[in-house]
């Protein structure tokens, strides 16, 4: 776990403001700790660098960034949700498994 101070050290021009303002918007969610800190897991510094990344690189507006934000979400929720179906079909027997497969196929 990382803290405010550390997280924004990795940004060469994050200020604490600023990485407080997605905290507040909820574009980030890390843990409260200690002394009105927050703690940060692996993930939370993974979207803090998608977020300065939207915002200071690709020049992505305030206003966008939810919306950029929730399509990822989405994107990413989808991911997880096909691993799930692939490992449930994974545990079919072999004829459950072709006949989803040719379905498939018959969408195409």
């Amino acid at each position: 776990m990382m803290r405010l101070e550390a997280v924004v050290a990795l940004f060469p021009d994050l200020e604490t403001v600023e990485l407080s303002g997605w905290i507040e918007r909820r574009w980030v969610l890390p843990e409260p700790a200690a002394g009105g800190d927050w703690a940060f897991d692996e993930i939370d510094v993974a979207r803090v660098r998608l977020i300065y990344d939207l915002h200071h690189d690709l020049g992505v507006a305030d206003e966008a960034v939810p919306l950029v934000l929730s399509l990822l979400d989405q994107v990413y929720e989808l991911r997880r949700r096909l691993k799930a179906i692939m490992r449930a079909l994974a545990d079919q027997p072999h004829e459950v498994q072709a006949a989803v497969l040719a379905a498939l196929e018959d969408q195409d």
